[in-house]
């Protein structure tokens, strides 16, 4: 499923940009993305926006009086996943090599060039980097969720979160794509909100593709500001991890267990307080644990701020488990009412 061509000819080359609500970030990024790279600076780079009520489209159209090779569209599917698949519309059939990038990240001179060279020299399908959480703001809440996101209570381990080695690997951060597996892969699952990535990245390996994760091309990311808007976020992830799972009836790694079953416990641990206190003894190791964690990043950064890391992690824990176990409980209340039709007939 690969190609072994090592010339970058720009003219065979397309950056898509998913946005939705961007105003803040859009002009620094595509600034970023496009200037001073000679690829990106003449391959089309297109905005696909998913219905933005902000000021992105006006910034991107009046950016493209600069930028000759920018441009705008309308992803009337709204998601990540509809945006991307665009490019398995006829007018994109002339591109060999998708590079795709999101509004909420730094991105480091060259990008687009470097990736286009890893991915043709290393004969693979897909290359993913690594993310590096960053602030976008002075917020003492995203500052303090910068200092744990990527920590092992924060990514349990994920390779592309915040990793340093480059090598093979089963998922990452999605940068580039051969669009030959792309089509044959039939792009995005469309019904993905979120893990469409991943989703994408188990088919792939299935099908006999290759992913290099290249730690040299790193990205900075921005995490949300507020605990509330981390909280959808992280339980969408959990949703969506465990749709990937029922689609393909796998179950789920150790880093995902983990969360699931921690919530579980809270749940269980809350129901039988009424009987007896011994629950309290998970609830208080797990809350003396990312207390300390919380501590550990006030006293590195010499910041009060680090203590809202405490709140960020049981945020993120508690989310992505429920969002998981919600969507299992939905497919198993749809499957239960299908039987019953069924057997009504």
């Amino acid at each position: 499923m690969t190609a072994a061509s090592h010339d970058i000819d720009p003219a065979r080359i397309v950056v898509l940009i998913p946005t939705l609500n961007e105003a803040d970030q859009i002009e620094k990024i595509l600034r970023e993305i496009i200037h001073g790279d000679p690829v990106a600076s003449r391959c089309p780079v297109v905005v696909a926006d998913g219905g933005s009520q902000d000021e992105t489209c006006a910034i991107v159209a009046k950016m493209m009086g600069r930028y000759p090779n920018l441009q705008l569209v309308h992803n009337l599917g709204r998601t990540q996943a509809a945006a991307m698949n665009l490019l398995l519309q006829p007018e994109f059939d002339r591109f060999d090599i998708a590079i795709r990038c999101d509004a909420h990240a730094v991105y480091p001179a060259g990008y687009v060039s470097g990736l286009a060279r890893c991915l043709t020299r290393k004969e693979v399908d897909s290359v993913v980097v690594p993310m590096d959480a960053t602030a976008s703001s002075g917020g003492c809440f995203q500052r303090g969720l910068v200092w744990v996101a990527d920590s092992w209570l924060g990514a349990g381990g994920s390779p592309h979160r915040g990793g340093v080695a480059s090598g093979y690997c089963n998922h990452g951060h999605h940068a580039a794509f051969q669009m030959s597996s792309f089509r044959l892969l039939n792009g995005y699952d469309a019904d993905f909100k979120t893990n469409e990535d991943a989703e994408y990245d188990l088919r792939l390996i299935r099908q006999g593709g290759k992913i290099w994760l290249n730690a040299d091309m790193r990205i900075g990311y921005f995490p949300r500001q507020s605990a509330g808007r981390l909280w959808k976020q992280y339980w969408n992830y959990g949703a969506g991890r465990a749709q990937t799972c029922l689609k393909h009836r796998i179950r789920p790694g150790v880093r995902q267990l983990i969360p699931a079953v921690h919530t579980v416990l809270v749940l269980l641990s809350l129901l039988a307080l009424p009987v007896t206190r011994l629950p309290l003894v998970w609830l208080f190791i797990y809350g003396i644990v990312i207390l300390c964690s919380g501590l550990r990043a006030a006293w590195i950064h010499r910041s009060v701020c680090g203590l809202s890391g405490t709140l960020a992690l049981a945020t993120m824990h508690l989310a992505w488990g429920l969002g998981f176990l919600s969507r299992l409980m939905k497919a198993r209340q749809k499957a239960n009412r299908h039987t019953m039709a069924k057997e009504t007939l």
